[in-house]
């Protein structure tokens, strides 16, 4: 598939006339061709009055119909072959074997979704009988389905390229639910951008869906991007990125005549408890486990353990000198725009240079790349001063060593909301890690045990969110078959005759579906 360089307006190609994008090789310096021309806000309200037109017809499409074009998608995507991977690799600076990895992801989330939509499990179908001789009054027939909420906006992210982006998990689950979906591509992969959304309209063509199911803008600057989601044909709003970020689109939505939701991943340091007996019994594993997930990817997953909790004990100085041991010896790696680049620096120079915080290893910096770095501070000063609490995304942690596991439930109290804890427990540390869970199950999306967060399964039962600011809305997920969730809401239909209701909630409904009669879950 021959690279464009145009906005994709619907069915057509558009050449954006409102400033120029040009990605750069993080790993070079280089720029590169071609330039992609901004969109401006008269593209954005085609591409919108597209979405409003194509949103009824798509969302009434069979489900088989939804799932198959889901489908295309995926294979779409694999049809482009190494030019998507190689075009990643340019733009993002990360290994091949990553990008490789994240297209398996992406295709599997479609064709998940792809079942999600067959099984109809994500309509929640309820038929309350009526009862007319009910005393002392008679019940109404009342049936339920959770129908598409309209338009959605996705905002790509930079450091999934593939997995957060054009045709992410947003995208994915946002057409599963049946709703329209503008694209905003991120101006550091505009080129991998542009073919992941070639890939789609031609889904889009090939599937015969409306042609406003599916638009791809870019945008030179902010304008576009804030005027998409202040859109009223826009109903709601996939971002992943930074707080700034985040919080400003939620200010915009907000503050519409009618507002929307925004469905923000935002900031996470995902706290690792390191509890007495699995430091007594595996310390130097630990430590070699921990410097590993610490550094893969540059450190530039959202699930990236940021933060240590632990009791001061000789077993944690074995822990912190397996784990610097490792990290001094990581090499630096290119992060994924010079923007992050510095603005890493400047938080792993913040903690350097903090009076409470010192330093257990931190590797050489070098211009564009992220070099591994561990501190550690106590208890006491990490609850004194909430500056110690903030995300520095990259290889870098903060090791908070505290004087009981009083503190440590102390700490845990004042962190913010997080993506995931991590516990590394044995046997004899469950009864100190039962009296921890209550308040992590209040400030985190997701608890693991004996393992580290980074790698998040896209599943039925994968939470990947948490109350803010990790996420907008600490209710949903962006991962699993639960982020499509997100994209709808129910109605209820009273006493409508058969012939009105939607097929799914007739009497003769598809031999086989399932859903709640009188409240009981049962096949059609």
């Amino acid at each position: 598939m021959q690279l464009s360089s145009h906005l994709l307006v619907g069915a057509r190609a558009v050449p954006g006339a409102n400033g120029a994008i040009r990605a750069t090789n993080p790993a070079t310096g280089e720029t590169l061709e071609p330039a992609f021309g901004g969109a401006t806000l008269d593209d954005l309200d085609q591409a919108c009055a597209l979405a409003e037109q194509a949103f009824d017809p798509y969302r009434e499409r069979p489900p088989q119909a939804r799932a198959a074009f889901l489908e295309s998608i995926a294979e779409q995507l694999l049809a482009l072959g190494d030019e998507l991977v190689e075009r990643c690799v340019l733009e993002t600076g990360l290994p091949r074997g990553r990008i490789e990895g994240e297209r398996g992801r992406t295709v599997n989330q479609l064709r998940l979704f792809a079942a999600v939509v067959r099984s109809g499990d994500h309509l929640d179908l309820r038929i309350d009988p009526a009862q007319p001789g009910r005393a002392p009054l008679p019940r109404p027939d009342l049936r339920l389905r959770h129908i598409p909420v309209g338009p959605v906006a996705v905002f790509g992210a930079s450091n999934f390229p593939l997995a957060f982006s054009v045709a992410g998990g947003d995208t994915a689950s946002a057409l599963a639910a049946g709703c329209p979906v503008l694209a905003k591509a991120h101006s550091a992969h505009p080129g991998t951008s542009a073919l992941a959304g070639l890939a789609i309209q031609r889904a889009v063509r090939d599937c015969g869906m409306p042609e406003g199911t599916f638009s791809l803008l870019f945008d030179s600057g902010r304008a576009v991007g804030q005027a998409l989601v202040s859109d009223r044909r826009i109903k709601a709003v996939g971002f992943t990125g930074s707080r700034a970020g985040g919080a400003a689109l939620m200010a915009l939505a907000a503050a519409r005549a009618e507002p929307i939701p925004v469905y923000a991943e935002m900031s996470s340091i995902n706290p690792v408890l390191l509890f007495p007996h699995a430091l007594a019994a595996r310390a130097e594993e630990i430590g070699k486990a921990f410097a590993a997930s610490l550094t893969l990817g540059v450190g530039q997953f959202c699930t990236n353990p940021g933060l240590v909790l632990a009791l001061d004990s000789a077993d944690l100085d074995t822990f912190i000198d397996s784990a610097s041991t490792a990290l001094r010896a990581a090499a630096a790696g290119t992060m994924l725009t010079a923007g992050i680049a510095a603005s890493y620096r400047s938080g792993v120079d913040a903690l350097a240079g903090h009076a409470a915080v010192a330093t257990l290893a931190q590797n050489v910096h070098a211009e564009g790349k992220g070099a591994a770095a561990l501190f550690r501070t106590t208890g006491v000063a990490f609850l004194a001063d909430h500056a110690l609490h903030g995300e520095v995304f990259g290889p870098a942690a903060l090791l908070v060593v505290c004087r009981d596991m009083a503190e440590m439930r102390a700490v845990t109290e004042v962190l913010e909301g997080q993506l995931t804890a991590t516990l590394q427990i044995d046997a004899d540390d469950y009864a100190a890690a039962m009296a921890l869970l209550p308040a992590l199950e209040r400030k985190v999306g997701r608890i693991l045990v004996n393992g580290f967060p980074t790698g998040v399964e896209v599943s039925t039962a994968m939470v990947h969110g948490g109350p803010f600011p990790a996420t907008s809305d600490g209710r949903s997920t962006s991962v699993g078959t639960g982020a499509i969730s997100r994209f709808l809401r129910p109605v209820c239909y009273q006493n409508m005759p058969q012939a009105l209701l939607p097929a799914v909630l007739r009497d003769d409904a598809m031999a086989g579906s399932w859903r709640r009669m009188d409240g009981t879950l049962a096949k059609a």
